[in-house]
């Protein structure tokens, strides 16, 4: 759910009303027939929510420093106003009237101050909104960042609920059997992720189902498997001066990570230096390689849905306060792990940009 470019208050109320909506969620989900797909959702949910969460403490944040900034710049004026309204007050008529300019000078000066006038009651009108504001702001903040912290906790709930279900379900239909003998010793050979992936077909024993994945019309238009921001696009160098052909997407720890197409798994677990990897088969002759993951699930050969989960990106030593963190979640600076997506269309690397939406928050 998109929200609205409305004022800050107004989006982290929003999120707040996403969480108690993913709240609720969760405990549907208990009951739910299948329980993987709606705690996925409920995480998901969760993720959106709390994303939404920090970006509306953080613009509010931002908020009330300018209008604290703004009502203190203006005291002294104000002060030296009232100052100069005070002793008029409380001069005598009579000697008023004796202004240096006569008769005339003491008219204008009463002109003037009855200018004055309506321009300090609408300066002291704009001085009680934004007086009201930033309490409205300062109770938003005490009550957002509760919120925040329970909802991490509910989320981390569904995670583990989530791992659970996965654990106690039935088999997914299989598309062929796996060799883990073979996937051994192919890992211990292959020096590249190309090698690898042109040795995968050594890893079948037996084919058990044509599969039957198209891509056709959704090349390009594919959501990213992970809320995150790119980091790095395809070929350009690390700091180090180290180039790859995939994107590099910058996310929270523990990140929910879901295939974006049905597919076929054709290999999972650690893979050269790429951490913990899913490599899928959405269609013959196409990869999609995730890598850099902290826990992965399925299976070498399961066929999978749209929306399954894969796994969850790692967990940093700093996760809480990543997690808690408002500041630069919506520049990655919060977004401790890193996913890195590599697309290969007859084992060569494509701009997985050609196939990702990733001009979005995934």
């Amino acid at each position: 759910m998109a929200l609205a470019q409305t004022s800050p208050a107004d989006r982290a109320r929003s999120a707040l009303n996403m969480l108690d909506a993913a709240t609720e969620q969760l405990e549907s989900a208990q009951s739910a027939r299948d329980r993987v797909r709606a705690l996925t959702e409920t995480i998901s949910a969760f993720e959106e929510g709390l994303s939404a969460l920090r970006t509306g403490l953080r613009q509010a944040a931002t908020r009330k420093a300018q209008v604290s900034a703004r009502l203190q710049a203006q005291d002294e004026e104000i002060a030296a106003l009232l100052a100069v309204l005070q002793r008029v007050g409380g001069t005598t008529s009579p000697v008023l009237l004796l202004h240096p300019g006569g008769p005339t000078g003491t008219a204008r000066a009463g002109m003037l101050l009855a200018e004055v006038a309506p321009a300090l009651n609408a300066r002291a009108a704009d001085l009680r909104l934004d007086l009201e504001e930033l309490q409205r702001l300062q109770r938003l903040q005490t009550t957002s960042a509760a919120r925040l912290e329970a909802g991490l906790q509910q989320v981390q709930r569904a995670r583990t609920e989530l791992s659970q279900a996965i654990a106690d379900r039935t088999e997914l239909p299989k598309r062929f059997i796996y060799d883990p003998v073979n996937a051994a010793v192919l890992i211990a050979s292959a020096e590249t992720l190309g090698e690898f992936a042109a040795g995968l077909d050594r890893l079948i024993v037996e084919e058990l189902a044509v599969p039957r994945f198209d891509l056709m019309g959704r090349k390009g238009q594919l959501d990213l498997p992970v809320q995150g921001r790119v980091l790095r696009a395809a070929g350009e160098p690390d700091a180090a001066g180290i180039s790859r052909p995939g994107i590099i997407l910058a996310t929270l720890p523990r990140a929910l990570v879901t295939t974006p197409v049905p597919a076929t798994i054709r290999y999972v677990g650690p893979l050269l230096d790429f951490g913990q990897v899913v490599i899928l088969e959405p269609q013959a002759e196409v990869l999609f390689v995730l890598a850099g993951l902290g826990t992965v699930y399925g299976m070498a050969g399961d066929v999978i849905e749209e929306g399954t989960p894969l796994g969850l990106m790692g967990d940093a030593e700093n996760k809480i306060a990543a997690e808690l963190s408002t500041d630069g979640d919506e520049t990655g600076a919060a977004r401790s792990e890193t996913l890195y997506i590599e697309v290969r269309h007859d084992n060569t690397p494509e701009d997985p940009s050609l196939w990702f939406r990733t001009d979005k928050d995934g």
